[in-house]
């Protein structure tokens, strides 16, 4: 018989003694459970106590030890990767062979657990175990938007303390206000860029201190103007992006076309409705998205003219977005 461990949050024992463990999740179209060997290291044993640990969910974790017949098949492999179909036995022997490098292994069993094959249900230190990936103890975490999510344990402490250079989280507004000043007074057009892009990363701004730069002869600056201020939820920033979609710089209503395409407003709307007929086909291409995401009978509408239109990437552009 092969001896392994499962590790769930202690609220699941009453259900386990009462009738075992319950396969969940799916591999391919199975859900089963996870398990790992019993082997003469504890640490290696629980490995995955502290990962499991922080995730969301009841809190306080315990070890269900589980014995499984020799020939069970079972899928034997490091998480995330491809696994292969073993047996219980050859899984043991394979994860006993590895040693450290047993670190981020797993079995899987494609099936649930019955009640008698649970053998004991006991208490674990919850020190043992790695975090986020084995070997991660030492080094910087990447706090990146893809890898920190935000409302995730921990995520505004780390962001905080290591902020990252072009996802935030952005300086508090004092200080983009300062930095605004400044740029303004060198005429520092990079900065006064710059300082915008982190003003996008906030849901509300100062609307009323940037509309001037609507008329900044930089057309970048108007640009990051129109990303920026589409973001935002403060009153104010439709009838700003309206004055940007009247730029003489076919680029910058290029970019308002694209700002607002995801903007959940009325205002929004119609400022899509008028980039669509816009003289410039770049344009008119950059609003098929907003009016595609629309999905209002307005839109529809025009979308059908567009379909028509003289220029051929606007057609293409429509043809492929109402497709998907």
């Amino acid at each position: 018989m092969a001896t392994f461990v499962h590790l769930t949050p202690a609220a699941h024992v009453a259900g386990i003694r009462r009738s075992g463990i319950k396969a969940r999740g799916e591999r391919g179209e199975r859900g089963g459970v996870h398990l790992f060997p019993v082997l003469a290291s504890y640490a290696l044993t629980h490995q995955w106590l502290r990962e499991l640990a922080r995730r969301p969910g009841p809190r306080g974790v315990v070890a269900v030890q589980v014995r499984l017949p020799d020939g069970e098949p079972v899928a034997v492999g490091r998480y995330g990767r491809s696994q292969e179909e073993v047996t219980a036995a050859e899984a043991v022997r394979r994860v006993r062979e590895l040693g450290d490098g047993a670190l981020g292994w797993e079995v899987f069993l494609p099936r649930a657990v019955a009640r008698g094959e649970v053998r004991q249900v006991r208490a674990v230190r919850q020190v043992a175990g790695w975090r986020y990936f084995p070997g991660a103890h030492g080094i910087a975490p990447c706090v990146c938007a893809g890898c920190v999510q935000p409302g995730t344990y921990g995520s505004r402490r780390l962001r905080e303390r290591r902020p990252h250079p072009m996802d935030g989280p952005a300086p508090a507004a004092r200080v983009l206000l300062a930095r605004l000043d400044r740029a303004e007074a060198r005429a520092d057009t990079g900065a006064l860029r710059d300082t915008l892009r982190w003003y996008g990363l906030r849901r509300r701004g100062p609307v009323e201190r940037l509309a001037p730069l609507a008329a900044h002869p930089d057309a970048g600056v108007r640009q990051e103007l129109a990303r920026t201020v589409a973001r935002w939820s403060t009153p104010g920033a439709d009838p700003l992006l309206a004055t940007l979609a009247g730029d003489a710089d076919g680029e910058v209503r290029v970019t308002v076309a694209e700002a607002v395409a995801y903007r959940r407003t009325d205002a929004a709307g119609d400022l899509l409705a008028a980039l669509g007929r816009d003289p410039s086909p770049a344009v008119r291409e950059a609003a098929v998205e907003g009016l595609v995401e629309r999905d209002t009978p307005a839109a529809g509408a025009l979308l059908a003219l567009l379909a028509d239109d003289p220029d051929p990437s606007v057609r293409t552009t429509v043809a492929l977005l109402t497709e998907e």
